[in-house]
């Protein structure tokens, strides 16, 4: 079952620090940081899940994968016992709406947490609202780096990791594969110069030299393509979204072979005959997350048969456990508690008090009985590790690698993990 990211929206080491990568100088909004706050048992008993879906024309396919990830997940918890032995909630859910809406509607649902938005600029509409009400917020899909600093009071998180991330994987695949000289093309905007930046910090952290980064805006970047080329670098990185095809031929009519070829997330798709025979062959590319498992698709169509895709599927399930075992250590589903205890049930560290995280925990119900023996417990689950830091971002960031072959379509090639394993 095919994985699409469509970076258009979603979107916005391994010998540089991942530290200082994935994790910035905490937020805190006027009341504090909640993540690292303790708090008072003030829920009514019932642990109620709500969704913000939020994609629509295009891209509404996604909204399936994620609602059937938080149906599992929910069935495995309530299996299990529940909260305190009492069923957890799945809100209904309202695609048609707005994200704002959504988040007005969860609010007067009385839901505990909230799982969403998929589009990095929907956050801010669901944390404005979600956060006064101390709702925390976790995001299965917002990728974008600015996140990490954006007051909520401690009120957001998110299982998919900061687009810039991929920059010490991406700097690894070009010194994995015998380069010693490297260059970057970036599509201009955020994403490409804050990607472009990590990869290149990562690359000269490992030892590689770093020929100057060149930007391209869509449509006009033949010349960036040319300068390029004339460097003769061993690989080139390419950071793009819309305008990657664009750039993939300009780079081949400039005479850089496929095998030289490196894309970021943002440039990952199937391109067929969209590029000559042959433009990428030899070229890798990285898309964040680990393939789901065979076993973990079977449970989805399980639930929807009707799916095709499955696209953030993982980090929503694992955003839905995590609320649970938050919940489960607290003894109390309010938002507050949800909020305090995501870090501890994480495996995070970075925390007053926290020790060194125990070994990885695999479901709801293996943790559950980890908590039965002591406080502090490490899931990991369908995404991989996640290790929330004092902004709710992951420490541990999982990417799989695809290879191009002469057809100019990816297929699997691995999986990088940038940051503390686990």
């Amino acid at each position: 079952m095919p994985v699409h990211r469509p970076a258009a929206r979603v979107r916005t080491a391994l010998a540089v620090s991942l530290a200082a990568v994935l994790s910035v100088t905490a937020c805190a909004a006027a009341g504090g940081n909640a993540r690292v706050q303790s708090a008072e048992a003030s829920g009514d008993g019932v642990l109620r899940v709500g969704l913000l879906l939020d994609n629509t024309g295009a891209n509404a396919f996604l909204n399936a994968a994620q609602l059937a990830a938080a149906k599992v997940a929910i069935q495995e918890i309530n299996a299990a016992g529940g909260h305190k032995g009492r069923p957890v909630e799945l809100l209904p859910v309202h695609p048609d709406q707005d994200t704002a809406a959504q988040a007005k509607g969860l609010v007067d649902a009385k839901a505990d947490v909230a799982i969403g938005p998929t589009d990095s600029s929907h956050a801010a509409a669901a944390t404005d609202v979600l956060s006064r009400a101390h709702v925390p917020v976790i995001s299965p899909a917002n990728t974008a780096s600015a996140l990490s600093t954006r007051a909520s009071g401690g009120y957001y998180f998110r299982t998919a990791a900061a687009d810039v991330a991929q920059g010490p994987v991406l700097a690894k695949l070009a010194k994995d594969g015998g380069a010693a000289t490297i260059s970057v093309l970036y599509q201009e905007g955020s994403y490409g110069k804050e990607v472009s930046t990590a990869v290149t910090e990562a690359a000269r952290g490992s030892g590689l030299t770093v020929l100057p980064a060149v930007g391209f805006k869509p449509g006009n970047v033949a010349d960036a393509a040319q300068s390029v080329a004339k460097a003769s670098p061993d690989a080139v990185v390419l950071v793009a979204r819309d305008g990657a095809q664009g750039a993939l031929a300009a780079l081949h009519n400039a005479g850089v072979a496929g095998s030289k070829l490196i894309l970021s997330d943002g440039g990952f798709a199937r391109y067929g005959s969209g590029l000559g025979s042959g433009v990428l062959d030899g070229a890798r590319a990285i898309i964040p997350g680990q393939l789901p498992t065979a076993a973990f698709q079977a449970k989805l169509l399980a639930v929807d048969p009707s799916l095709k895709d499955v696209s953030y599927a993982a980090e929503t399930f694992d955003a839905v456990t995590l609320a649970a075992l938050a919940a489960a250590r607290a003894q109390d589903d309010a938002g507050r508690s949800i909020a305090a205890n995501l870090i501890p049930v994480s495996g995070g560290t970075g925390i007053p008090g926290a020790g060194t995280p125990s070994a990885p925990c695999l479901s709801y119900k293996e943790c559950l009985g980890g908590l039965a023996a002591g406080p502090d417990i490490n899931y990991d689950g369908e995404s991989g590790p996640v290790a929330f830091d004092s902004n709710g971002d992951i420490t541990s960031a999982v990417f799989s690698v695809f290879k191009y072959g002469a057809d100019n379509n990816p297929v699997p090639a691995g999986r990088e993990t940038a940051g503390r394993a686990g």
